[in-house]
């Protein structure tokens, strides 16, 4: 009798001490292994992970797409499931996921993310549902894209599972504000390396605009506070970002 294909989790963190446990067990019932990838946490991230049974290695943080790859290169299972530490699946996309890898069909599948903000779901804010290539056959995938925003890439066929997975975006405001900073810069150094321009003027004209279409245009009202604190962060985002960037540009 044919066995079903075996499949890997893989995920790259820092300092996800926190959250990597939830991640690691969302997916356990499904993966026969699981690839961390750190780079130099100083919590007890390595060590949770290691408790949790996956294999550990340490790698110099270069950007996402090369620390995604770099991840993906470990993985020795026919199917690979792409998580970040602070994404879970739903029991019903994990049993979705077990029976999928069984088709011949496809060579990977979008997943469809929904997020939380303060633990509780997001509706409006511009916060939509997201299919993203998340599980896919090892050998026929990579990623691509630059120090950030990174995209992971089939070369076959792709179909999307109906199912959610959950984003817990926001736990406390350091936590959001650390990410922020990096974030940022590494837009800022794309797009720089890119030769993107910014003009300041329109750099400040963007944060009323960000806010108003969060929170108005794309009914952020109606998530409530939540609504208006995603808001307020997601046109500071922006605005970060653009000065990060034309700060470079006058150096």
């Amino acid at each position: 009798m044919k066995q079903p294909p075996r499949i890997s989790l893989f995920l790259i963190a820092k300092n996800e001490e926190k959250k990597i446990a939830k991640c690691i067990l969302s997916a356990r019932p499904i993966v026969h292994e699981v690839i961390v990838v750190d780079s130099n946490s100083t919590d007890r991230t390595a060590q949770i992970c290691r408790e949790l049974g996956a294999l550990v290695f340490n790698h110099k943080f270069n950007g996402f797409t090369e620390q995604k790859n770099f991840a993906l290169s470990k993985v020795s299972n026919e199917w690979a499931l792409s998580l970040d530490a602070d994404e879970t699946l739903t029991p019903q996309l994990a049993q979705e996921i077990k029976e999928a890898v069984q088709q011949e069909d496809a060579d990977g599948y979008e997943l469809v993310r929904v997020n939380n903000f303060w633990g509780k779901r997001m509706h409006f804010s511009g916060v939509k549902k997201e299919p993203l290539v998340r599980l896919v056959r090892t050998q026929k995938a990579t990623f691509k894209g630059g120090l950030v925003h990174e995209q992971l890439t089939v070369n076959g066929k792709i179909r999307r599972l109906k199912n959610v997975f959950v984003h817990d975006s926001f736990s406390d405001i350091e936590t959001y504000l650390n990410k922020l900073n990096h974030y940022t810069t590494l837009w800022a150094q794309t797009a720089f390396q890119k030769k993107k321009h910014c003009h300041i003027l329109l750099t400040v004209l963007r944060l009323p605009v960000d806010f108003t279409k969060r929170y108005i245009f794309q009914l952020g009202f109606l998530d409530g506070y939540r609504g208006f604190i995603w808001a307020v962060f997601s046109a500071f985002y922006t605005f970060v970002k653009y000065t990060k960037l034309w700060l470079l540009e006058i150096k």
